[in-house]
């Protein structure tokens, strides 16, 4: 059951609201004295303070008010409160919120209006809860992930890069092959190194090719070899990369890229851990863990026939998909630290827009726009100037607002209730306060 501390030196007032609440299934704790409050907030659970302003009949200034108030912020951060005001504390009151408290309400009070408050916050208390509850689980998920296996030094705090990170490591206990998917520039090389690392050919070469880079012609000759003569200018025989990667891991990027010819060879490879080089009959056994990644939609080349199915599957015995940057946005502050050099922090102004940004380049873009700030900046932080990232378009807005759930409940609840911030606050479940600050997070404008 929910418990409200109540800190009023009027005990009428105290009386009236426990009757209140009583009836509404919420415990109270009642104090007189701003020390008795407090004193009850050290030794008791408590959701939510429903403070006075006034403590002395001959002062209205509503100062012991504010004062009480800086010192529950100052103890208990996250702790709701709302303000009992007389009119002639008002200002003082309008100020609190400002400074965030969660509202105010005249004496006297609306008992609906009040219950409606009470029970919002109420809700908005167990899920910052729940919430925190969560963060914890997964704050020690992650040091046990990081206890157990080695990660590369992987950055990652985001729940979704956590989940694939975990699975790569479950997975490379096996020597199966294991096909990543993901945008360009999301670290799905990382994500190898991991497999890798953590692989029974850990102590082996971890050898890259990437598909994408080469010429059609010459993929053959790099991924298996060739000898002197098997094409013009091979005036010697050549190491291909299984070679290289004999007894370790062979990563092959942009998979899609590589044509027909060398999707079958690959495929005997995997199959039976042998191969020739161009221009020889003679066969080569090696042992290799092959890891694979594309940012292309093998299914659909499947389909246009420039992708072979059983290839297709034979890599994909395990596939882990590594979400785009802009889905793992509590993977931005602690990658733009790690990006950061020593010598010039971020603004809040500036963070806050890296996680406002849409990142279609992934950890790639970010990256680059860190150090390029850092470069440019003139001042002793990063400011959002410095960063140089572009507007977004209104039509690339719109889309992501369609994209944003969160966004898209705030512009309808504000919508309906024609720009009443108070109102659109209730229907959320949201203080005044907290809704403003979700309203500046999204870009959405004050009117």
């Amino acid at each position: 059951m929910p418990a409200i501390l109540i800190i009023d030196d009027n005990t009428s007032v105290a009386t009236a609201l426990d009757v209140l609440f009583s009836l509404h299934d919420i415990d109270t704790l009642q104090a007189t004295s701003p020390e008795q409050g407090l004193a009850l907030l050290r030794e008791h659970p408590v959701d939510l303070v429903i403070q006075d302003m006034n403590f002395t009949e001959d002062t209205t200034s509503g100062e012991e008010g504010e004062a009480l108030f800086a010192r529950i912020r100052q103890a208990h951060p996250d702790m709701p409160v709302i303000l009992l005001t007389a009119w002639t504390h008002l200002g003082s009151a309008v100020d609190l919120v400002k400074a965030g408290a969660a509202d105010y309400l005249a004496k006297p009070w609306d008992d609906r209006k009040l219950l409606t408050t009470v029970n919002n916050l109420l809700e908005l208390s167990e899920a910052r809860r729940e919430l925190d509850q969560r963060r914890q689980r997964e704050q020690r998920q992650r040091t046990d992930l990081q206890a157990r296996y080695q990660l590369c030094d992987a950055v990652f705090a985001d729940a979704a890069s956590e989940r694939v990170i975990a699975l790569a490591c479950q997975v490379a206990r096996s020597t199966l092959p294991v096909l990543i998917t993901g945008p360009n520039g999301a670290g799905k090389e990382k994500i190898a190194q991991i497999i890798q690392a953590n692989s029974p050919v850990a102590k082996g070469p971890f050898v890259t090719v990437n598909c994408g880079a080469l010429p059609a012609d010459l993929i053959e000759a790099e991924l298996f070899g060739a000898d002197a003569g098997a094409y013009t200018g091979a005036n010697k025989a050549r190491e291909g990369k299984f070679e290289a990667a004999d007894g370790g891991t062979l990563f092959l990027d942009e998979i899609g890229n590589l044509p027909l010819g060398g999707q079958m060879k690959l495929l005997r490879v995997l199959e039976t851990g042998r191969f020739e080089r161009l221009g020889s009959n003679r066969e080569r056994q090696v042992r290799v863990r092959v890891v694979s990644a594309t940012n292309a939609d093998l299914a659909a080349m499947i389909r246009d026939g420039t992708f072979r199915e059983d290839l297709y599957y034979r890599l994909n015995t395990v596939e882990l998909a590594l979400p785009p940057l802009a889905e793992r946005t509590g993977d931005i502050a602690p990658l733009a630290e790690h990006f950061l050099s020593d010598d010039k922090p971020l603004s809040p102004a500036a963070l806050s827009a890296l996680q406002r940004h849409a990142w279609p380049g992934n950890v790639r873009e970010l990256r680059n726009v860190i150090q390029r700030a850092e470069l440019l900046a003139t001042g002793p932080r990063i400011e959002v100037a410095d960063l140089n990232l572009p507007r977004a378009p209104a039509n690339a807005r719109s889309n992501s607002a369609a994209l944003d759930p969160d966004r898209k409940r705030i512009e309808s609840a504000l919508a309906s209730n024609h720009g009443i911030i108070a109102k659109a606050a209730a229907e959320l479940g949201l203080s005044r306060q907290a809704l403003y600050r979700r309203m500046d997070r999204y870009d959405i404008p004050r009117e």
